[in-house]
């Protein structure tokens, strides 16, 4: 059986790995041949194709539920549902949409859109809606949230943007319920924390800042303030605890056996608690492990612990195939098994400290290189905080939250309970907050994978018991995932990335010992690119320092990222084109026509137009030279400037070429692009902008000279090497079945 079980579970992982579906032909044969091997004894081989099968199949009804390409940029009038707890920040208004129908085209079952300075909307209203579709689209880049793949996990099949609505119902059913529940604890008196307590029992981690986040992921306590698999069973085993010591000290009724009550009435509370939190796919996920581990302990305790780990495994795969997708799975079963393999086997009994302490050790070894494989961060301080948040939020604030929402109707009791766990929270992120200044979240370098295995096995040896011979090798082999090799470009050549960053600008330029960000890419409001997509990118290429900070000019899609960059790494040097419009702690320097320096002989030289009349036309534009080799980057000049560079005299002539202004229909004028003679066209810009770049007529201009045009919706973050005289390469040209369209 537990062949079978594991070949099952083999077959249903499988899919995280697929760059491409197999055909649905295929899916028809593959049970048809597991059915044949079964009278053969050959069950593993079986199971394997039938748990292959069921994930792929589901994958397939999942990418047929997307968005047609025909309807991607259009605007359509639609009927649905608001469902789940819509999330209000910087003006926006952010929800998803349950059962969209239009007059016009079929529509996936599920959207999530955008409603910018919309009205309040609340779960279970009805909608009448006009919104301009969008395909499931997210950024690639080195180091980034996946954001396609979360789409798909979640069965999400488009995007949008709301122009216009009217309401048609108001809200009703349970939905509504927990919004209006949601509401009643943002209004609590609670220590600033409202947010934090509608994280705690609603699962909703809109009220949550990003202050806030960075807080939790540098302490590595993000899985305590959003409803995971530790809270369901931390209510389970308190609800077994209580009728458990209530049968040992003879306070529980005779008539009713203690052990099936205390396991029925401990998952009944763990699924009361998911369906308070939306019993969304991690709180299913945490459903099943509880009702596998209740189960085991009321019948099949002889089975052992690693049978009711895998069932549960089995079931959450066989409910919801994609959950593999996420991280959160991987990081949720990766850490019972830890568990399971550290505490189980062990003689003798440990006191309750050393428990706790060697749960933390072991889990913060244990999980680095899931932690790793998945490119999150390592908190090197998270074993020592979560020594301290672990028993505070799941013995203090949890219980005294869950207690104060239910007896909200009672009057101030409840409130007061609200307040009691405000505190213990606020409190709690101020020690934090110490531990976090001492010691940040640390982002690894790319790894190869000789490396990350040597580290694995390291780690496995570490857990194992005391006595063991070899164990202490396990330290020596920690050390590849510390210090790996670096990839640097050799003298003479520049490595250029182009990163993804929507609707903005962000090149990393780095030769053999020194680093350039040419634009830190945008921010809006509390969305910042910089924090969340070119400071990780660059971390995640071993970029520890920056020689120079070149923003092009001071327009937020350009430099909205620069103080989230400067905050993350060292910045020797800050250069704009519009240093006086920049913030004044960034500490820029004017960009003057005429400067050059050579770094590990590699030319760079810059132009600004002086007489330059707006923020676009002052960008600083940078001219590169490796090995005989050019690339010209050119901000958001328009025409006019393009006109006074080309007046200057410069030899403009370069191999690839930044396309001025996103490819807007003011640049790229045909003496320009003449004079440069590029033979690649790079563009940055967001899918389905609305400013419509790049423009029909620039393109026709590109290909009127036979331009390859790299777009960075279509390729992702874009790497080449200057000074290779070599082609470049989009992260997106690397496989995902879930980004196939």
């Amino acid at each position: 059986m537990r062949t079978g079980m594991l070949a099952l579970a083999t077959g249903l992982l499988l899919l995280r790995f697929l760059p491409a579906l197999p055909p649905v032909w295929v899916l028809w044969v593959l049970p048809i041949v597991g059915l044949i091997l079964l009278p053969f004894r050959s069950y593993p081989v079986a199971f394997f194709l039938f748990g292959f099968t069921w994930a792929c199949t589901s994958a397939h009804w999942a990418l047929e539920d997307r968005l047609a390409a025909r309807l991607d940029g259009q605007t359509l009038w639609l009927e649905g549902q608001v469902v789940g707890l819509p999330e209000i920040r910087d003006g926006v208004v952010r929800f998803q949409l349950h059962g969209a129908e239009s007059r016009r085209a079929r529509l996936p079952d599920l959207l999530r859109l955008a409603w910018y300075d919309g009205p309040e909307l609340h779960a279970g209203e009805h909608w009448r809606l006009a919104v301009k579709l969008k395909q499931p689209h997210g950024l690639v880049n080195p180091q980034t949230f996946d954001y396609e793949a979360w789409l798909l996990a979640q069965r999400i099949g488009a995007g949008g943007t709301v122009k216009r609505g009217e309401l048609l119902s108001p809200a009703q059913g349970p939905s509504a319920w927990r919004d209006d529940l949601r509401r009643r604890l943002l209004s609590a008196d609670a220590h600033g924390r409202q947010g934090a307590l509608a994280a705690l029992v609603l699962g909703d981690d809109s009220g949550l800042t990003m202050a806030d986040w960075r807080l939790l992921q540098d302490t590595g306590t993000v899985h305590l303030l959003v409803i995971s698999g530790q809270h369901i069973a931390l209510l389970a085993a308190l609800i077994y605890g209580l009728i458990a010591g209530l049968a040992r000290f003879g306070w529980w009724p005779r008539i009713l056996p203690w052990l099936p009550w205390a396991c029925g009435l401990a998952f009944a509370g763990a699924l009361g608690y998911g369906l308070l939190a939306g019993f969304d796919v991690p709180v299913q996920r945490a459903c099943v492990m509880v009702a596998v581990v209740l189960l085991w302990r009321l019948r099949f305790r002889h089975l052992g612990v690693w049978m009711p780990l895998l069932l549960a495994l089995n079931a959450v795969l066989l409910a919801e195939p994609l959950a593999s997708l996420q991280a959160g799975f991987w990081l949720s079963f990766g850490a019972v098994a830890i568990l399971a393999w550290v505490f189980s086997g062990r003689l003798g009994a440990w006191s309750w400290w050393r428990t706790l302490a060697r749960a933390q050790w072991t889990m913060a070894i244990g999980l680095l290189p899931l932690l790793l494989a998945l490119g999150l961060p390592i908190s090197a301080s998270g074993p020592l905080a979560n020594l301290l948040a672990v028993p505070w939020v799941s013995l203090a604030v949890v219980p005294l939250a869950l207690l104060g929402t239910l007896l909200l109707p009672v009057p101030w009791l409840g409130e007061m309970l609200l307040w009691l766990a405000g505190g213990l929270l606020e409190l709690l992120f101020l020690v934090l907050a110490q531990i976090a200044t001492w010691l940040p979240a640390w982002f690894s370098p790319a790894l190869p994978l000789w490396a990350w295995l040597l580290g694995s096995l390291g780690v496995l040896l570490l857990l194992l018991p005391g006595g063991v011979p070899l164990r202490g090798l396990g330290l020596a082999l920690l050390l590849p995932l510390f210090f790996p090799p670096l990839h640097k470009p050799p003298a003479g050549r520049v490595e250029v990335w182009q990163l993804d960053v929507g609707q903005g600008l962000s090149f990393l330029l780095r030769t053999h010992e020194h680093a350039l960000l040419y634009d830190a890419g945008p921010r809006y409001g509390d969305f910042d690119l910089g924090e969340r997509v070119v400071l990780p990118s660059m971390r995640k290429l071993g970029v520890s320092q920056l020689d120079l900070l070149l923003l092009s000019h001071a327009d937020s899609d350009h430099s909205g990222g620069a103080l989230a960059v400067q905050r993350g790494m060292p910045v020797a040097q800050v250069l704009s084109g519009e240093a006086q419009a920049l913030p004044a702690e960034l500490g820029a320097q004017p960009c003057t026509d005429g400067v050059s320096w050579e770094w590990d002989s590699v030319r760079f030289s810059t132009w600004r137009w002086q007489q330059a009349e707006d923020g676009n036309q002052s960008s600083c534009v940078l001219m590169v030279e490796a090995n005989g080799e050019r690339l010209l980057l050119t901000g958001d000049i328009d025409s006019r400037a393009e006109r006074a560079l080309l007046d200057s005299g410069r030899d403009l002539r370069a191999d690839w070429l930044q396309a001025p202004h996103h490819g807007s229909r003011s640049s790229s004028s045909q003496a320009f692009l003449q004079a440069v003679t590029p033979r690649a066209v790079l563009i940055s810009r967001g899918q389905n902008n609305a400013f419509g770049h790049p423009h029909p007529q620039v393109m026709a201009r590109y290909r009127a000279l036979s331009l390859e045009v790299f777009d960075s919706v279509k390729s992702g973050a874009l790497r080449f090497e200057l000074g290779a005289h070599a082609s470049a390469q989009g992260l997106r040209e690397q496989a995902r079945f879930w980004r196939e369209k």
